[in-house]
């Protein structure tokens, strides 16, 4: 077996339902290019009584031909199996197969299930046959459900209100990777990379180890990025435009609410994104918002003590948020663009919001160098009420032992510097902080940078917590 980063608890879980005395239902899911089929495949070792991957925007006609196709290649040669015309007869003959098998174990795994679902195709209908009529019965069977489309599978097949409710033994959704985890895949590869170049990479293609295997030893992040995103052949060029599509029916909605979101750091409310994406408030907006949610690229908050009690909703995913940035309006090929770029002020607008995500996904990290791990918390942002200071905090850790932390995120290629015009800027926004909050806690302000914050007469006695990247590796 191929040595897989991080995933420890997935393993065990797979390995665990494998070993039961009983059949299994299993449903995988993530995003795109999160690693789904590569653990499955590694850690069962392709040990598999039948394995199936669905035909991207195919035909019910075309995906029954290539499940008959591949059916065959598991039978003795010169078998004759007739093309099945519609699902339960495929389900069927794949029922007729696993019988004959004298296998111990009868894994089925069916990769991109979703793609397989095709309009009026009855292919759940099927499976559903296949697994209450059939393998549920038996003790032998294990069966493994995967797709990409994760607001399907929740849908379909784990929240299914049908026949298949409550059906599914085990659900998986696979994470990108954390820092950590994408340090030591570099390693794995032997890219001798810093922190803060990993964070650099981290920042324009999240742990998404389909991109991360991209990138190329003995070059630098911001030449992996030059080549990855701004070359027409590169990884990360056209990556967009298959994206949403191959996850999403419609897609263009979902387009139009992330790049609406792309352009307000602090995120929208419902409302708001009606407003600049010139989409319906109905239903439909609804399962866009949800289908986005569950798949990884947007998140849904409630700021802190908000009283309208009106969800915000902020872009999480960083390939988009950088494509928005950068890819899309670059119209014509400039040799070295992206280091060109850097510090441009667009380039620093773009690092310091997506530092702040990165620190986002990251919060089980700073809880623990702050020594919080086992406090119950709450993770908020906040913005004053009054537009007219435009004063706000992305990053709040609401603590149940009477602390709060406000962290202020700063991405610097050095150690960072607090003068006495930002001294004051972080002392107002404090003030206002507890005036309007009327919080009864302590405010404790915790400084996350890359290198630290230098220490000077301005930072004293102002400054409780200085973390850097460093605690984000952890």
């Amino acid at each position: 077996m191929t040595e897989i980063i991080g995933r420890a608890n997935e393993i065990k879980a797979l390995h665990h339902y494998m070993s039961t005395p009983s059949s299994e239902f299993i449903a995988v899911y993530g995003r795109r290019r999160v690693g789904k089929t590569f653990l499955i495949r590694e850690a069962l070792d392709n040990k598999f009584s039948f394995h199936i991957t669905g035909l991207a925007n195919a035909t019910m006609k075309q995906q029954l031909a290539n499940f008959h196709a591949v059916l065959l290649k598991y039978l003795p040669r010169k078998s004759k199996l007739p093309m099945p015309i519609n699902w339960f007869e495929a389900f069927q003959q794949l029922i007729a197969f696993l019988e004959k098998s004298k296998s111990k174990k009868k894994i089925v795994f069916i990769d991109e299930l979703p793609w397989m679902d095709t309009l009026k195709s009855d292919c759940i209908n099927a499976l559903e046959h296949f697994w209450n009529h059939w393998a549920s019965a038996r003790k032998d069977v294990k069966l493994i459900v995967c797709g990409s489309a994760a607001s399907w599978m929740l849908k379909k097949i784990i929240r299914n209100k049908g026949g298949l409710h409550n059906r599914v033994t085990q659900k998986l959704k696979l994470m990108p990777f954390t820092l950590g985890e994408t340090g030591q895949y570099l390693i794995s590869k032997n890219l001798k990379w810093n922190r803060y170049q990993i964070i650099e990479a981290y920042m324009v293609m999240g742990g998404i180890p389909y991109y991360l295997n991209g990138i190329k030893k003995g070059k630098s992040a911001a030449q992996c990025i030059d080549e990855m995103c701004f070359d027409e052949a590169g990884l990360l060029y056209d990556e967009f435009s298959n994206l949403y599509a191959s996850l999403f029916r419609h897609s263009d909605n979902h387009i139009a609410v992330v790049e609406a979101l792309s352009r307000k750091a602090m995120g929208l409310t419902r409302e708001q994104i009606v407003t600049a994406s010139k989409l319906a408030n109905g239903g439909g907006l609804s399962k866009v918002l949800d289908e986005l949610e569950e798949s990884g690229f947007i998140r849904k908050y409630l700021p802190f003590k908000n009283k309208l009690k009106h969800s915000v909703y902020q872009l999480t995913d960083f390939y988009t948020l950088f494509y928005f940035n950068f890819i899309r309006n670059k119209k014509t090929l400039i040799q070295n663009y992206w280091e060109k770029s850097i510090d441009s002020p667009r380039h620093r607008a773009w690092s310091g919001y997506a530092f702040e995500q990165v620190c986002q996904a990251h919060v089980q990290q700073i809880k623990k160098a702050l020594g919080i791990s086992g406090v119950q918390t709450s993770v908020v942002s906040w913005r004053s009420s009054n537009s007219e200071n435009n004063t706000q905090v992305d990053l709040i850790i609401d603590r149940n032992d009477q602390v709060i932390n406000l962290c202020e995120i700063k991405f610097s290629i050095n150690q960072f510097t607090i003068d006495k015009k930002y001294a004051a800027a972080l002392r107002n926004r404090i003030d206002v902080f507890k005036r309007e909050s009327k919080t009864m806690k302590s405010v404790f302000l915790t400084m996350i940078t890359t290198y630290g914050i230098k220490e000077n007469a301005w930072s004293g006695g102002l400054v409780q917590n200085d973390l850097t990247m460093d605690c984000l590796f952890d």
